[in-house]
């Protein structure tokens, strides 16, 4: 999932996956931001899979060893 990232006139970061709508995160720095916006997608994912709603394409999320 793309993650696009934008610093703010007051200098803080957002952070956002427009695949996964609400997902939009600030942070101090950068990489803050980035890891807020991943952690909150997992989040959010989970939520739907325990709710039995559609979920982004995962395949290049997770993989399957045989």
């Amino acid at each position: 999932m793309k993650i696009e990232i934008e610093q703010e006139d007051d200098g803080r970061w957002i952070a956002e996956i427009a695949d996964i709508p609400g997902v939009m995160t600030y942070g101090e720095t950068r990489e803050e931001a980035i890891n807020r916006a991943e952690a909150l997608a997992l989040r959010v994912i989970a939520d739907k899979i325990d709710h039995n709603e559609r979920v982004p394409e995962l395949k290049d999320l997770f993989s399957l060893s045989a």
